[in-house]
């Protein structure tokens, strides 16, 4: 594609040199760059790109898109200089596939929790509705049964509408898409065309990147802001901060509530381990799916779906059928009647959630067992919090590693044991081998306890100290029962 259609819609402060050039591809990774590439230099927050400037045209970089131009210029290279190189890769990025989420209909869904349930529960919806779709979340990019492994929740610009061009191309004509804070703040969903928004509620996380909640909150606004017209805002009235989500949105604006007034209202009339009976905008249903947090998750899916023009009862009849994603509450049985239940939960307001909801379900003398760990170099504001909230509300309570990546593991158990009181200390352990957590908890339990493993729920790997070692907090679980 010739560097002139990359160009367009994007603001150039200086051009030096020609934009009739042929560009084969688009990349921010020096080391990725080859014969006729467009490098953008991004500044980064471990590194900086423009540092990567003679590198990438050693390499064969035709053009370099960047914000600070080099002190010395090569004659046969063009240099576009661009007040923000993240949101001008993404303007680049979809004119250079061709603007993909402008020919399918693309919803984002952002907030703390219920991200992956919600994006995840929308793309097999549609898939039962007889629809082609794709889904890019935390678990996994999918295009209809073809898996592709997810590194972040929201891939870089580029890589979305490689994504999204494929997707396209294979006929999806719904795709669903988590939005996480990150992402709003570094770019990542420039020049995207959504054609619908999802809040779904928002608590503390990522505030060593965002530094204040504030922060944290008016980048999940971001996303709203951004909104056209023509989309669709839909929010959760009964989180505090869901009117603020559409303060400033173009996009028609419709709610959803278990509590108050909402476009979709929906009410919990029963709740066990099997299941969530609830009426829906006074229709009664039966899902497989459990808890308070998934009677939002499925308010949140059923409003989407209509607000996309299909009807009620199909909808309903389809949703009824589907279960939770991996890694969401998901149980194991053991054959003494044991229960264990894997939980993505990594934010406070998560494991209350889940906590609650196993206590709400628990019958009799059973127990609550947690294992529960928090992840290194990430917010240490949750640490203690984390803690406090397995204390309240289980019975017995193992710390362990999570995901340690560059931190002491016994720094993060430190951290968190600053949450347990002194009244509290004799229900807890700390051990740091999540392996023998999890065993340790499994021997703690009699028959019918409940065995709850939060934090990485569909997550296959253990990051410690830059490398990742498979590690199955499901597999753990169940090896656990049958020993």
């Amino acid at each position: 594609m010739l560097l002139s259609d990359i160009l367009y819609k994007i603001s150039l402060l200086t051009v030096s040199g020609k934009t009739d050039l042929e560009i084969s591809n688009l990349q921010f990774d020096s080391r990725k760059v080859d014969a006729n590439s467009l490098f953008i230099a991004i500044p980064g927050t471990q590194v900086n790109g423009h540092d990567f400037i003679p590198k990438a045209i050693e390499l064969g970089a035709k053009a370099i898109m960047c914000e600070i131009l080099p002190e010395k210029l090569s004659d046969d290279v063009t240099y576009l200089k661009v007040e923000n190189s993240s949101n001008s890769m993404g303007l680049a990025a979809s004119n250079f596939y061709s603007n993909p989420s402008s020919k399918i209909k693309l919803v984002g869904i952002t907030g703390t929790n219920g991200k992956t349930s919600v994006a995840t529960l929308l793309f097999d919806l549609f898939r039962e509705l007889g629809y082609t779709c794709g889904l890019l979340s935390t678990v996994q990019n999918q295009i209809e049964d073809e898996i592709i492994p997810s590194t972040h929740t929201t891939p870089d610009s580029v890589k979305i509408n490689e994504l999204l061009a494929s997707m396209h191309k294979k006929g999806c004509t719904y795709v669903f898409m988590e939005v996480s804070s990150h992402a709003v703040v570094m770019e990542r969903i420039a020049g995207l065309t959504f054609s619908g928004g999802i809040f779904t509620n928002i608590t503390q996380d990522h505030l060593d990147f965002h530094e204040t909640f504030k922060n944290y909150i008016d980048a999940k606004k971001g996303f709203f802001d951004r909104l056209p017209k023509t989309a669709f805002a839909l929010t959760n009235s009964d989180d505090k901060n869901g009117k603020v989500m559409l303060q400033n949105t173009k996009a028609e604006k419709s709610s959803y509530t278990l509590r108050g007034v909402g476009t979709f209202k929906g009410k919990v009339l029963d709740c066990g381990l099997y299941g969530l009976n609830m009426t829906i905008n006074e229709q009664e249903v039966w899902f497989k799916l459990i808890g308070k947090f998934n009677a939002y998750n499925l308010l949140a899916v059923y409003g989407t779906a209509i607000l996309l023009g299909e009807e009620s009862e199909a909808i309903l009849t389809e949703l009824s059928q589907l279960t939770p994603p991996a890694g969401r509450f998901e149980q194991i049985h053991s054959s003494n009647q044991k229960v264990g239940i894997v939980d993505y939960a990594h934010t406070p307001d998560a494991l209350k959630n889940v906590l609650e909801t196993i206590n709400e379900l628990k019958e009799g003398n059973q127990q609550v067992i947690c294992v529960v760990g928090c992840g290194g170099n990430r917010d240490k504001g949750k640490r203690p919090l984390m803690a406090k909230i397995a204390c309240e509300l289980a019975d017995k309570v193992i710390l362990t590693a999570d995901n340690p990546r560059n931190e002491e593991p016994e720094d993060i158990l430190k951290d968190m044991q600053e949450g347990v009181s002194i009244t509290k200390r004799k229900k807890v352990l700390s051990i740091l081998d999540r392996r023998e957590a999890i065993k340790t908890a499994v021997m703690l339990s009699n028959e019918g306890d409940i065995v709850l493993v939060a934090g990485k729920g569909h997550e296959n790997y253990q990051d410690i100290k830059g490398v990742k070692s498979h590690f199955d907090d499901k597999e753990e679980l169940v090896r656990a029962f049958m020993s």
